[in-house]
C-alpha cells in the first residue's frame, strides 16, 4: 500500500500544474486538514461506494463521461483533484472551509465533475456527469462545501456535503445499481433536499501540506 500511495505522489508531481509549487504529502490519516491541490477519493458514509469515473459516457441525458460510485478501494479511477474554481484567490495548500467553491478533478480524465437539469439513468434526479477539460470548465463545474457539526475548515474526519451551485442539488448516491456496463456500480446523481444520502467523506489519498494564503 506504501508504495501504491509513493508513485501515486510521483504522478502529481508530474500532472499538477507547473505553478503550484508544493510536493505532496504521504497518505492522509484521520484528521488530516484538506487543501487545494490534494488528490483525493471521496467515500459516501453510508455505503462506502467511492465517487468513480470512467472514459464511458451516458447511453441518455447528456452523452457525457459518466460518474459512478465503486465498490473496491483500490481503483484509480477514484481519484479527484480539488481545484478551486476560475478566477479564485485560493491556491494549491490553502485550507478549504466551509461555503468554500470548489471544483473536482477527475484525475485520469481530466474532467470535472459537473451536473445539469438531464435526468440521471436511474432515479431520474438530477445526473452527474463528467465534462471539460484542462482548459474548458463552467459554472457547472462548481461545487459548495457543505462541513457537518461544527467544523469550520474541511478535515479528513469531517462529513460534508457538497451542493452543485449551478442546481442546488446536493451530491448524492443510494442503493440503486447498474447491470450492464457499470455493472455492480451505483447511481450517483444529484438531489434538491438535504438527506442522509448525501454525506460524504474524504478518505484514501494524496493530502497536500497547508500553506494558507498570506
Amino acid at each position: 500500500m506504501a508504495v501504491s500511495f509513493f508513485a501515486l505522489a510521483i504522478f502529481l508531481l508530474l500532472t499538477l500544474d507547473s505553478d503550484y509549487g508544493s510536493t505532496p504529502a504521504s497518505a492522509a490519516s484521520e484528521g488530516v486538514q484538506i487543501s487545494y491541490g490534494s488528490a483525493i477519493k471521496l467515500m459516501h458514509e453510508r455505503t462506502k461506494f467511492r465517487l468513480h469515473s470512467h472514459d464511458v459516457p451516458y447511453g441518455s441525458g447528456s452523452g457525457q463521461q459518466s460518474v459512478t460510485g465503486f465498490p473496491n478501494v483500490d481503483d484509480a479511477n477514484s481519484y479527484w483533484i480539488i481545484r478551486p474554481i476560475q478566477d479564485s484567490s485560493a491556491k494549491q495548500g490553502d485550507s478549504i472551509k466551509t461555503g468554500s467553491l470548489i471544483r473536482l478533478q477527475h484525475m485520469k480524465t481530466r474532467k470535472w465533475l459537473h451536473s445539469h437539469l438531464h435526468a440521471s439513468p436511474i432515479s431520474g434526479n438530477m445526473e452527474v456527469s463528467c465534462f471539460g477539460s484542462d482548459t474548458e470548465s463552467d459554472t457547472g463545474d462548481h461545487w459548495s462545501v457543505e462541513i457537518e457539526g461544527s467544523g469550520k475548515t474541511w478535515r479528513q474526519d469531517q462529513r460534508v456535503r457538497l451542493r452543485h451551485v449551478d442546481t442546488g442539488g446536493y451530491l448524492h448516491s443510494h442503493d440503486k445499481k447498474y447491470q450492464r456496463i457499470a455493472g455492480g456500480q451505483q447511481e450517483v446523481c444529484g438531489v434538491g433536499q438535504k438527506k442522509p444520502d448525501n454525506v460524504w467523506l474524504a478518505a484514501e489519498g494524496v493530502y497536500l501540506p497547508f500553506t494558507e494564503s498570506k
